[in-house]
């Protein structure tokens, strides 16, 4: 997951811009680096995205432990609070009202959720769902995506083409209405909706992706007629044009928006990804069969362009098939798709003899559901209660008292689930939940029906599922001994955790932070360096378990897991994840430079990802980038974390210059103090947090690189293979 990427990630670094352009200096009698404070309020606007590595992108995260004393003397502290005493007066004119577009250029991530990369697809997908709506209601079978070479996006579809006759409550043309209005749209259902089912609700995203544009263009074709008109910074530039077709044109129908994201809003450079893009795209062609969605990335470079068509009409039973690639079905993928009471229910699911994880994947009106809701509930309330019921029925189980839960039913389960509800009830503007009570109801009793029906007449299927729930059973029954020692043990006592742990004084968790360290020499130095006060240290001897390939039994078993579990406090896998059970809010994986240490950190982002995801959701999983060279001239000593910053240290000193470099091996070389000013010290280390963009691209990555499949991870090997410049490797 960390070296490879053979695809787009669902998993993505975040790392600096600094990384690739600075060098960390360092004098025997002074330190030169960047220094942020440890606040996180002030190091924020300090961070910079960039495309890093192998396209992998995201923030700088600079400060670790955050002081009080620290933060109340910097300076900007000390303005804040002379000007919180001297602004006594509040009155009408304190009162301020945003009208039009403001409130989305004020604070645009309440609406996109954040001005970074992920802010920026955002606005993508906003556009892109407005084309799916018009499939979904049956007037669109194509969408073409261009991303051009100006960094600007173009989208065009074949609906109805957006309204542009005059609105009588805007006295404008509803075109520029819902261009420029908020909460302005035909999607808020009843008589007057223009849409049955559509994920677009609350009118603002066509308008929150206009007010965040440095341009817009918009074409609609409809009733033989072509409009335009262009917009900056969410007013419009031009009035409304229109002409009519040529006759051999004239029934075209549809809208294009092309617009250039606004530089002023978006705190990392306008690039977009087209891997990431087309993992969006792919998602949404699985979901909407009838539809072809074509994506395309221009480049001034021709050998960089970039296309690709979408259209797969299995639905989400290709959908499973493509996220099940690499593993052992036990059966043949099954799915159906059914209609009650105006809701919409499509379901795809397939289990596997090599899994021993469950993927549930959840959409509702096409917009995926990443914490889930009330579909995802039902789905699985209605595998365990069908799956106990046949396993009674057929004396598979014949104790009364023995019943099989939802963790050992769903082990190898590979699940799709798809609802399009009229009105559905979402979390929030970036619909992460789906909330409606009436969807579990539907969905549970669908699927309880299908799958008993299925079931029933494949009974060799039957007693496959039965058969890997029970060993999912016993295998958690003779690990209930370590489970329990996890439960019942108490980690604030120092005789619960490992002997090899040196735990910090800290005793608030969101000060303090764990590196988990490869080996005892590193770990030695780590130990020395650390600071005492918030700084643990846990090293590991050699290679942990393999997760991936192994079921719970053996998990528990394994003396490096356990550490890990104890260290952590990280609780029982499959129970409710609760943060402040969490001995460390901060998990930091540092390990050598070299093909060992990027195994190391891929078995543990690979437990921390099987043992417990909501740890990334959280943001408590990150990466620690220690330095490849150290260039000492006279009495001076550069830190370099690439060949680039060798290379451009090495050019600023004069021809005749005498100097030494110093290649690390491995963090074991390194002095305590040196570790410590290049790695562990919050105000200059730099560290990559660790996120899950896309579940479903994230179990793919997992299963190729970790799973039992070698056919599919070498040729994953091979693909990446022919994107390395021979170079750039470090042999």
């Amino acid at each position: 997951m960390v070296l490879l990427k053979p695809r787009p990630f669902a998993i993505r670094f975040l790392i600096s811009a600094s990384l690739r352009s600075r060098c960390r200096s360092l004098s025997s009698s002074s330190s030169v680096f960047c220094n942020v404070s440890r606040s996180p309020l002030l190091s924020k606007n300090r961070a910079s995205l960039c495309t890093g590595g192998v396209g992998s992108s995201g923030f700088l995260v600079r400060n670790a432990a955050v002081s009080t004393r620290a933060f109340m003397s910097t300076p900007t502290a000390a303005e804040a609070v002379h000007e919180s005493s001297g602004s006594k007066a509040y009155g009408s004119e304190q009162i301020q009202v945003l009208e039009g577009l403001d409130p989305v250029r004020k604070r645009p991530g309440m609406y996109i959720g954040s001005t970074g990369l992920r802010g920026l697809h955002h606005l993508v997908y906003e556009i892109l769902d407005n084309g799916v709506d018009e499939a979904q209601a049956g007037f669109a079978s194509r969408i073409d995506v261009v991303l051009l070479a100006d960094n600007s996006v173009s989208i065009t579809d074949n609906g109805r083409g957006i309204p542009t006759d005059f609105h009588p409550a805007t006295k404008k043309s509803a075109l520029e209405t819902v261009l420029t209005v908020l909460h302005a749209g035909g999607k808020f259902g009843g008589a007057s909706s223009g849409y049955s089912v559509s994920g677009g609700l609350h009118g603002v995203g066509l308008s929150v992706v206009n007010a965040l544009s440095e341009a817009l263009e918009v074409t609609v074709w409809r009733d033989g007629m072509e409009y335009k008109q262009t917009y900056s910074r969410g007013k419009p530039v031009t009035s409304l044009s229109c002409h009519e077709l040529p006759a051999e044109m004239g029934a075209r129908q549809g809208t294009c928006i092309r617009f250039w994201p606004d530089k002023e809003v978006f705190t990392t450079s306008i690039e977009f990804d087209y891997k990431t893009i087309a993992s969006r795209v792919r998602e949404l062609a699985f979901l909407n069969p009838e539809l072809t969605i074509a994506l395309r990335k221009e480049d001034i470079d021709p050998e960089k362009a970039e296309h690709n068509e979408y259209c797969y009409a299995g639905g989400l039973i290709e959908y499973v098939k493509w996220l099940n690639t690499d593993k052992n079905p036990l059966h043949e993928t099954v799915g159906f798709r059914k209609q009650i009471d105006g809701i919409t229910i499509d379901v795809a699911l397939e289990w596997c003899s090599d899994g021993y994880s469950d993927t549930l994947l959840g959409y509702a009106n096409s917009i995926r559901t990443v914490d889930g809701g009330t579909h995802i509930e039902g789905v699985k309330a209605a595998i365990t209660k069908t799956l106990n019921n046949l396993a009674k029925t057929s004396k598979v189980i014949k104790e009364k008292d023995i019943s099989l839960s939802g963790e050992h039913v769903r082990e190898g389960l590979t699940c799709v689930v798809s609802v399009k509800v009229p009105n559905p009830e979402f979390e929030g503007q970036t619909k992460t939940r789906l909330g409606n009570p009436e969807v579990r109801k539907v969905v549970d009793q669908s699927v309880q029906e299908y799958l008993s029906e299925y079931l029933e007449l494949h009974p060799d299927v039957l007693d496959s599922i039965l058969s890997k729930s029970l060993n999912a059973l016993k295998a958690a029954l003779a690990a209930k001994r370590a489970r329990e020692l996890v439960r019942q043990k108490s980690v604030l006592k120092s005789s619960s955790l490992p002997g090899k742990l040196a735990d910090c004084s800290a005793t608030d968790p969101a000060e303090a932070e764990i590196f988990i360290v490869e080996g005892d020499s590193a770990g030695g130095s780590a130990k020395q360096g650390r600071d005492r006060r918030f700084q643990a240290i846990l090293p590991l001897r050699g290679k942990i378990l393999n997760i991936e390939r192994k079921d719970e039994a053996a998990m528990y078993k394994n003396q490096e897991i356990q550490n890990l579990i104890l260290g952590l406090g990280l609780g029982v896998k499959g129970e409710d994840f609760k943060k402040e059970a969490l001995r460390y809010h901060k998990i930091i994986i540092l390990t050598d430079a070299d093909v060992d240490g990027a195994h190391i950190r891929t078995l543990l982002l690979t437990f921390f990802y099987r043992y417990q995801k909501a740890l990334f959701d959280e943001g408590c999983i990150y990466v620690g980038v220690p330095p490849l060279y150290k260039v000492e001239r006279g009495k001076q000593a550069h830190y370099c974390y690439d060949k680039e910053e060798l290379e451009r240290i090495q050019s600023t000193f004069p021809s005749n210059a005498s100097y030494n470099i110093q290649r690390f091996k491995g963090l074991g070389e390194m002095m305590p103090l040196q570790l410590w000013e290049t790695t562990m010290d919050p105000e200059r280390r730099v560290l990559k947090r660790m996120v899950v963009e896309d579940a479903a691209e994230a179990n793919m990555v997992f299963s190729s690189l970790m799973g039992a499949s070698v056919d599919v991870r070498k040729q994953l090997i091979q693909d990446s293979a022919r994107k390395i410049k021979l170079d750039d490797l470090d042999i």
